[in-house]
Formats: structure tokens, C-alpha cells, sequence
């Protein structure tokens, strides 16, 4: 195996690995995070919500969410040489789905998450009222849209993989 090809195929394995994290993160948010907090009090909605916002902004998250941008955007390059072209248009899809479901999450999820951060302490303000400015319905529409793209992005650098 020549270094290149070393290098072509650990940016995809490293980029689907990535992928694959983020979009079980999202996924487990969607199936059991969102759906058990929607059946909670307010009071109860915002403080958990904020302290799992807190505790996924950290570096163990955050770098793989960056990084597997990276690693996919990194794999369309690597495939660009006619003996690897079956794996390009697999790579570039993931790379758009993925940027998509990235720019999403800046976007749409990030703001909201961050007005409900900023509401102030949990005593001093009405929960019910910070509930409904966070927009819950608005939050989980776009959650969803992030997470089918990001799951999009997955079977596409799985694809890649195979071929």
C-alpha cells in the first residue's frame, strides 16, 4: 500500500467513524433526549435541557462534530484520481449532507440553544415563558432535518467505503 492510499482510506475511515458519532448523538436526542423532556414540567424542560447543552459543549463533542467536517471534506480531494473515482460522487454527498446538517446546527439549533442559556437563573425567571421562547416544535423540526442528513451522510461514506 503506498502512503497516499494509506491516507485516502484513513480520512474515509476516520470520517465515517465521525459521521457515525454525530448522527447516533442526534439520533439518540431525537428517539429518547427530546421526546422524554417534552413529557416534563417546564421548570424541569430547562434545567435539564441546559445542563445536557452545557455538558455536549465541551471538546470530546465539539471535536469530532468539527472534525468529521474536516475528514469528509478531506476525503473528496483524496478521491480525485480516475483510479478512485467510484468512491468521489459518495464522498462529495457525504460532504454536502454533512455540511448541511452542520450548518443547521450553527444556524437553527446553536441561537436556540443559547436564548435558553441566556434566560437567566432558573429561580428568577418563568420557565413556562423560556420554554416557549426556546420554541421546542422549531427546535425538534430542525433537529430532525440535521439528523437525516447527518444519517444521509453516514450511508454515503459507508458506501464509499465498499466501493
Amino acid at each position: 500500500r503506498t502512503p497516499m492510499e494509506t491516507l485516502r482510506v484513513s480520512v474515509l475511515v476516520l470520517g465515517t467513524i465521525g459521521v457515525g458519532l454525530i448522527a447516533g448523538v442526534f439520533y439518540g436526542w431525537a428517539v429518547s433526549v427530546m421526546p422524554g423532556l417534552g413529557r416534563s414540567d417546564d421548570r424541569t424542560f430547562v434545567v435539564a435541557f441546559r445542563a445536557m447543552d452545557r455538558a455536549i459543549v465541551r471538546l470530546p463533542f465539539v471535536s469530532v462534530f468539527v472534525g468529521a467536517l474536516v475528514l469528509t471534506a478531506g476525503a473528496v480531494p483524496l478521491h480525485l484520481g480516475a483510479e478512485h473515482r467510484d468512491a468521489l460522487p459518495w464522498t462529495f454527498a457525504a460532504f454536502v449532507l454533512y455540511l448541511l446538517s452542520f450548518v443547521f446546527t450553527v444556524r437553527v439549533n446553536i441561537p436556540l440553544n443559547n436564548a435558553l442559556q441566556a434566560a437567566g437563573d432558573i429561580d428568577g425567571i418563568d420557565a413556562g415563558e423560556a420554554r416557549a421562547r426556546f420554541d421546542e416544535v422549531k427546535w425538534n423540526r430542525w433537529h430532525g432535518v440535521r439528523t437525516a442528513l447527518c444519517v444521509a451522510a453516514l450511508v454515503c461514506m459507508v458506501v464509499a467505503l465498499t466501493v
